[in-house]
């Protein structure tokens, strides 16, 4: 959230503040980390000369100073600006017994003064500190200050980006009744919190189990951004007599989903194998997870329905259809092998997943020579999982051939591979070719583990 406060960033901060520049124009007082950095950085700013700077005459510095008299006096002659009030909530925290004790009377006096504000302003800060040894005190403050005044939680919710603010403001509505069950589902499927739209979809099926359902309600979960809403609307379908509708949500992007479509049809009498075996019927209209969700329902003989598929235009559908015979245990390396080579990324990572077991029974130079720069890179990268797979002197040719790739991706994963040194274990020892290997890729290793990995794997120290 907004800017990343880290020692380099709250040490500039304070640097700045020093120099003269505004708590405005330096702080963010909207994200609640800028103040600990700036309480941390302050304190260890003398480390990194502070001849020029007297942090004393600046209050925002010296409510962080690292002597507690110091901060103690601050708190009594600073400006009462919003700077001010965000450091004294990090003063309630502070080690020192009178420095915090005087940060809490003042806080407690401002919320008594201004409760509102205060709460608007302040609760970010107050949760994040909550954490801290002595944060609780604060936390429970607040805490109850807001559940007085409920009525404030629907615009935290709102204009709050901070999200454990926004996740205690939703928890006071739902706790004190502010939404009906249509507006909790409205939240439940556009809320980007995931705590929070488990949290309003979990409330809005309390509310119809308790209340009786509400068809605008289930909809607007069935159309919710997660997989856990859609789920929660899917399984209302049954109580709001709406079984026959969960056929629509059985190719599903979302396994879970899924998993509660099937439920609601078998729990209304219906057979979603038959439903899927529909769904997958016709080749022209198949949806990618219809074939994914045929496989889920576990039945081998379904495989013949899905070997046609691996040739079907759809990208989406090829792919799922090599993930629908690895889950029924029936991808031959005869029929998924050619698959490795399909121009589609999710094709080939699904065909490289389904021959991992077989990895160690494929052919070593066929795979080795799908590295070349002339394969499109999702070839290449399923040909590579596959060489490592097979471990020893495979995998470390493999590796070293791919140090020098254009695509950054298999560079990395190459440069992991022969740093992990899972390889060392199978390759004869003393080997020439290894020798010439590890040469190539000295750069990876310090002479020190250089020199053991050559010793265990015979050979002698360059």
């Amino acid at each position: 959230m907004g800017k990343r406060w880290n020692d380099a960033a709250a040490r500039d901060a304070v640097r700045l503040l020093l120099e003269g520049r505004t708590a405005s124009q330096v702080l963010d007082f909207d994200d609640p980390a800028c103040w600990t950095a700036l309480d941390q950085a302050t304190r260890t700013f003398g480390r990194y000369g502070w001849e020029e700077y007297d942090p004393r005459k600046r209050p925002e510095t010296a409510l962080c100073h690292p002597d507690g008299r110091v901060r103690e006096d601050a708190l009594v002659t600073g400006p009462r600006t919003p700077a001010f009030w965000h450091l004294v909530v990090v003063r309630c925290t502070d080690w020192a017994e009178p420095v915090r004790l005087r940060a809490r009377a003042l806080l407690t006096e401002r919320l008594r003064s201004g409760p509102e504000q205060t709460l608007r302003a302040l609760t970010p800060l107050v949760l994040r500190l909550g954490r801290r040894e002595e944060g609780a005190w604060a936390h429970d403050l607040f805490d109850k200050a807001l559940r007085a005044v409920p009525k404030l939680a629907p615009s935290l919710l709102r204009d709050t980006r901070d999200s454990a603010t926004r996740r205690l403001a939703a928890r006071i509505m739902l706790d004190h009744g502010l939404l009906d069950v249509r507006a909790m589902a409205r939240h439940a499927a556009d809320d980007p919190d995931p705590v929070l739209a488990r949290l309003w979809s979990d409330a809005v099926l309390a509310a119809m189990a308790a209340d009786g359902s509400d068809d605008r309600a289930v909809d607007r979960l069935l159309g919710g951004r997660m997989p856990f809403v859609r789920s929660a609307g899917a399984t209302a379908l049954r109580r709001a007599g709406r079984a026959q509708e969960a056929v629509n949500h059985l190719a599903d992007r979302s396994g879970l989903v899924r998993a509660c479509a099937r439920w609601v049809i078998s729990q209304d009498g219906g057979d979603p194998h038959a439903s899927y075996l529909e769904l997958c019927g016709t080749l022209g209209t198949v949806a990618p997870y219809a074939v994914t969700g045929l496989a889920e329902c576990g039945r081998r003989e379904d495989a013949a329905l899905l070997r046609p598929l691996l040739t079907h235009p759809a990208d989406g559908v090829r792919a799922q259809a090599v993930a629908g015979l690895r889950l029924l245990e029936s991808a031959s390396v005869e029929t998924v092998l050619p698959l490795v080579d399909d121009p589609a990324a999710a094709v080939a990572r699904e065909a490289a997943r389904a021959l991992l077991p077989y990895a160690r029974r494929l052919c070593a130079d066929r795979l080795t020579e799908r590295l070349s720069p002339r394969w499109p890179t999702p070839t290449r990268r399923a040909a590579f999982r596959l060489l490592r797979e097979q471990g020893g002197l495979v995998q470390l040719r493999a590796s070293v051939a791919l140090l020098a790739d254009a695509d950054p991706k298999l560079r990395r994963t190459a440069e992991s591979s022969v740093r992990q040194r899972t390889w060392m274990y199978e390759i004869p020892p003393g080997d020439a070719e290894v020798d010439r290997l590890l040469r190539r890729c000295a750069h990876l290793f310090s002479d020190e583990v250089m020199a053991v990995t050559r010793t265990r794997t015979g050979l002698t120290r360059a």
